[in-house]
């Protein structure tokens, strides 16, 4: 089933002076995370951080100003965010390292850091999705609520705008996208009436393929379900982002970076992302001896252990205070200690 859609591709007024942005499960990552990061010094020293989804750094200030002795390594593939994380951790000095990365480079960062691209670091956090600040800059067109350009892009610099998809996918392409990133039950009537309306003119603005989609949505299925465009348009962000992908690629980065006792924590917002980290999360923590074998083969243990039981809520009064909160689900691992091969006994025969 997947997960209530109210956060995605709506915008939401923030203050310019909090940075627009509340950091979500804050309290929750920082008990998560801490044990790793305070494992050889109290203060943190000797530890670091990765921030894999840096965004305004609210989870990574909290973190610093704890912990004043921690490294932090910052990615984020939105140049806008890192100028505003870069003027907000500036206190803490050379203590920070922002990359300006997704989040499937992190082995790439970690190099270009100075650190081995695995067992090298303490702990790594995610937080998926899109930002609250990308929502509230109209501009950047990942909200339905606003009248902006039908961009999507959370690195400008990348080629791959929603309009590129919508002008120029095929009807097939497009219904596809739809349905296995939006899971949009009308992905072929939407993607039919794309087709058509393009044709005429095509699609510029966030407020042209709105109006269609009140057009190609069936009058009882609006509704119900919240607003129309929604799953249109977490697609096309999914889509343009290649958001999906990237996640698998940069979890197994994620988990190979960690040193033991090292933990990584995901907070997911829908469905999609959620079912990637389960995944990935299950397989990290299972043991690879072979089913049929009544004993657990030395190096052939899990590698992690699970810290959260299932995925974690945010409770009531963190919805209250912060609505994007409604739809996490945080997963957390930590890496244990590597199997040693048993030592060959000496027979007393050539062994010295």
């Amino acid at each position: 089933m997947a997960f209530p859609q109210t956060w995605e591709g709506v915008a939401v007024a923030g203050n310019p002076d909090d940075f627009g942005h509340i950091p979500v499960l804050l309290q929750r990552c920082v008990e998560l995370l801490t044990p790793a990061l305070t494992r050889l010094h109290p203060d943190g020293s000797e530890a670091v951080l990765v921030d894999a989804t840096l965004g305004a750094g609210g989870h990574a200030e909290r973190f610093l100003t704890e912990l004043p002795g921690l490294r932090l390594i910052g990615l984020d593939r939105d140049p806008s965010a890192l100028d505003i994380a870069r003027d907000r951790l500036a206190p803490f000095g050379d203590r920070v390292t922002l990359v300006h990365t997704r989040y499937d480079g992190i082995e790439d960062a970690l190099v270009e850091s100075g650190y081995a691209a695995s067992e090298s670091v303490d702990a790594v956090l995610f937080d998926l999705g899109v930002s609250s600040m990308q929502l509230d800059r109209a501009e950047r067109g990942f909200a339905y609520a606003q009248d902006a350009p039908l961009d999507m892009r959370m690195d400008p610099e990348s080629p791959l705008t929603a309009a590129d998809i919508v002008n120029t996918y095929d009807e097939a392409a497009l219904a596809q996208i739809l349905h296995r990133y939006g899971e949009e039950r009308f992905a072929r009537r939407i993607a039919s009436h794309i087709v058509r309306q393009r044709a005429r003119a095509p699609f510029t603005s966030t407020s042209e393929l709105v109006e269609l989609l009140y057009q190609a949505i069936p009058a009882p299925a609006r509704r119900t379900g919240g607003h129309p465009a929604k799953r249109t348009f977490q697609a096309l962000r999914i889509a343009v982002n290649d958001e999906l992908d990237s996640l698998r690629g940069a979890l197994p980065a994620a988990l190979d970076a960690v040193r033991v006792a090292g933990r990584v924590a995901v907070m997911a917002y829908q469905s999609l992302e959620d079912r990637i980290v389960k995944r990935v999360f299950a397989d990290a923590v299972a043991s690879r001896t072979p089913v049929d074998l009544p004993v657990e083969l030395p190096g052939r243990g899990p590698r992690f252990r699970s810290l959260t039981r299932g995925a974690e809520r945010a409770d009531a009064a963190e919805v209250e205070r912060n609505p994007r909160s409604n739809a996490v689900r945080l997963r957390a691992v930590q890496r244990v200690e590597h199997d040693v091969e048993p030592q060959r006994q000496a027979t007393g025969k050539g062994d010295a």
